[in-house]
């Protein structure tokens, strides 16, 4: 460690630069040595916007006894106040002694305020600058302290992950929560999803939940507050709101108050979960990522699936499980059935955020019942963000495929292909799903009803994919024609009904594909099928609103597919080429080692994809 100290005469202040400092060196485990009394207005300093420290003269003002010192000093440490109330500082913190004693020893004998400015330096690099003011007053020392962090992009990059998770979280859990510190507030972005409108100005300054409340839920609203301001921790209750456009809601509100010692209110945390029954005319996100799941008996998709409360399970979990949704309460008791119990202790271990994530294969007794066995594979992703704990998964029974391994040990590429698929896809999916909606929140934050369409689509073709692939003895040749089919019924279904447009499809019946092509390709056409929906039909009232689509084979190993609309148009071909979707396209063409152009035609958009029809299998164990 390096200090250089400097007193800048025209403004006044003194200038330390600290380098490469210890911190787990600033301070000493110190035995109490001098009683000090509580300090006067705990409630008014603690609401300071800076931290402030106290001090007590001692021989002289040699030295000083700490009487309180802040939060940012105490939570830095990891520190309560009762282990440095009534110690010296030269003992409990050498360092700083050491930096400050003859600063502080001129405050206290000219009784002048004096502003010191201290620059914390890492590696040649600015890390945080504190800037004191020390001022005496009736036999004490008070340091008014505000402390800037200038280098926290790592940091700053982890939380910003785990933040972007739990707000993607949040948006489809319909879960949110804020935190009130020195009288306002903090909300994510949940909340605002809940109450059905953006952020604002001056949300910090009142509770925008519980403004909404209905006038028959006002008094428990009070009553709540109270309850709170007592020294209970925490507190749980349903409350009914209006939001702005006339909306009803129920939410599911858990609180929770930290105090100091003297029970003085520090500050408080708040989980809000909207548990309002939905219905088609009041849908929440979460249905629609789980919709894209229906009626797949052999993939599930788990939201919060750690959470006892919030859990929500697309139809596979409970044909696995066998057992009623509406009667089923989620415990551990599912845990039970499981045979290795090396996987029941992983599972454990993950509830217990010993684990952040697990893929596992395992075998399951339904009910209990060793006769009734199932083959399943259980991946689940655990994060957290402030006092936030989410989780997301997937639950693919292959039991199924696990019996047709036997009888394909002979033909090892059908062997290969089935084995690496199933364990692979499920991951890859969930990554490729992930990796487009980061990108959309942040292009697209002010349009959530154009992500969740872009994700309805996207997950109705993977969920399609998967349905057929884990009903077919083939995994090698999917049929195109007939899939296609299905494909436009479900696209029409997910976003075509409400914008009137009909879907049309010609499609050589004798292409078969692989896995590895269709899945890149499916996303394709989902991607160019939204751009034209969300762009090639402004008027909602234009007639006859079509997208077409034709794929034929060009020879033996090569096909093509044609796609245009009737809409529009484009004005400036070169503006499409910038914007976020053409780069997905970009990229899975790329994956698919396909090339892909603008056509003209007579009105509309229309591109031409080639593609291959055979690829190497590119997934690897």
């Amino acid at each position: 460690m390096k200090v250089d100290k400097e007193y800048r005469r025209l403004e006044n202040f003194v200038e330390i630069r600290i380098d490469d400092i210890n911190e787990k060196e600033l301070y000493k485990p110190t035995p109490l040595e001098f009683h000090v009394d509580d300090i006067p207005f705990p409630k008014l300093i603690s609401n300071f916007q800076r931290d402030v420290d106290i001090l007590i003269p001692h021989n002289g003002g040699k030295d000083f006894i700490i009487k309180s010192l802040g939060d940012y000093i105490l939570n830095k440490g990891n520190l309560q106040l009762d282990e440095v109330k009534g110690r010296l500082l030269s003992k409990i913190s050498p360092i700083y002694y050491e930096i400050l004693q003859e600063f502080f020893y001129k405050v206290y004998s000219t009784q002048e305020t004096k502003e010191i400015r201290i620059f914390y330096y890492s590696e040649e690099k600015l890390s945080k600058i504190t800037i004191l003011k020390v001022l005496y007053e009736n036999n004490r020392l008070f340091i008014l302290a505000d402390h800037i962090n200038t280098d926290e992009s790592e940091e700053i990059d982890k939380i910003q992950h785990a933040e972007d998770k739990s707000n993607l979280m949040e948006y489809f859990t319909q879960t949110g929560s804020y935190r009130k510190t020195n009288g306002k507030y903090t909300w994510t972005q949940g909340i605002y999803n809940i109450i059905n409108r953006p952020r604002e100005d001056h949300d910090e300054y009142y509770n925008i939940v519980f403004d909404l409340a209905i006038p028959e839920d006002k008094k428990l609203i009070e009553k709540i507050i109270q309850i709170m301001d007592t020294d209970v921790g925490h507190h749980e209750d349903l409350i009914r709101i209006k939001t702005h456009d006339g909306t009803l809601k129920y939410l599911e509100i858990n609180l929770y108050s930290n105090f100091d010692e003297q029970g003085n209110l520090i500050s408080r945390y708040g989980l809000i979960n909207d548990v309002t029954k939905h219905s088609e005319a009041s849908a929440r996100p979460v249905d629609f990522l789980l919709n894209g799941f229906k009626n797949s008996e052999k993939l599930a998709l788990l939201i919060e699936p750690l959470n006892p409360k919030h859990y929500q399970f697309s139809e596979g979990f409970y044909y696995f499980i066998d057992e009623d949704p509406k009667e089923y309460v989620h415990s551990y008791k599912v845990i039970d059935h499981i045979v290795e119990e090396e996987t029941k202790k992983r599972i454990m271990d993950l509830f217990e955020g010993k684990l952040d994530k697990i893929d596992e294969t395992f075998t399951y007794h339904v009910g209990g019942d060793p006769n009734n066995q199932k083959i399943s594979e259980l991946y689940i992703e655990r994060f957290e963000f402030g006092k936030n704990k989410h989780s997301i998964g997937f639950l693919a029974d292959i039991t199924d495929e696990r019996n047709k391994q036997k009888e394909l040990r002979e033909a090892n590429e059908h062997q290969i292909i089935l084995i690496k698929e199933v364990h692979h896809r499920v991951k890859n999916n969930l990554q490729i799903l992930n990796s487009f909606l980061n990108l959309e929140k942040r292009v697209y934050r002010d349009n959530p009803e154009l992500i969740i369409d872009h994700m309805q689509a996207r997950l109705t073709s993977l969920a399609l994919l998967h349905e057929k692939t884990y009903n077919t003895k083939d995994f090698k040749n999917i049929n195109l024609d007939d899939f296609i089919v299905d494909h436009d019924n479900q696209l029409k279904a997910v976003a075509g009904v409400r914008n009137d447009i009909e879907f049309e499809s010609d499609v050589d019946k004798d292409i078969n594909l692989t896995i590895e092509v269709i899945t890149p390709l499916l996303l394709i056409i989902d991607e160019l099928s939204m751009n034209s929906i969300k762009h090639a039909f402004p008027d909602k009232n234009m007639p006859d609103k079509r997208i077409y689509k034709s794929i034929t084979k060009i020879d033996e190993d090569h096909a093509e597919l044609i796609f245009r609309d009737n809409g529009v148009g484009i004005e400036n071909p070169k503006e499409i080429t910038t914007n976020l979707g053409c780069e997905i396209i970009k990229n899975l063409t790329k994956q698919l080692n396909g090339k892909i152009k603008l056509i003209e035609h007579e009105n509309g958009t229309g591109y031409s994809l080639i593609f291959p029809i055979n690829m190497k299998h590119t997934i690897h164990g």
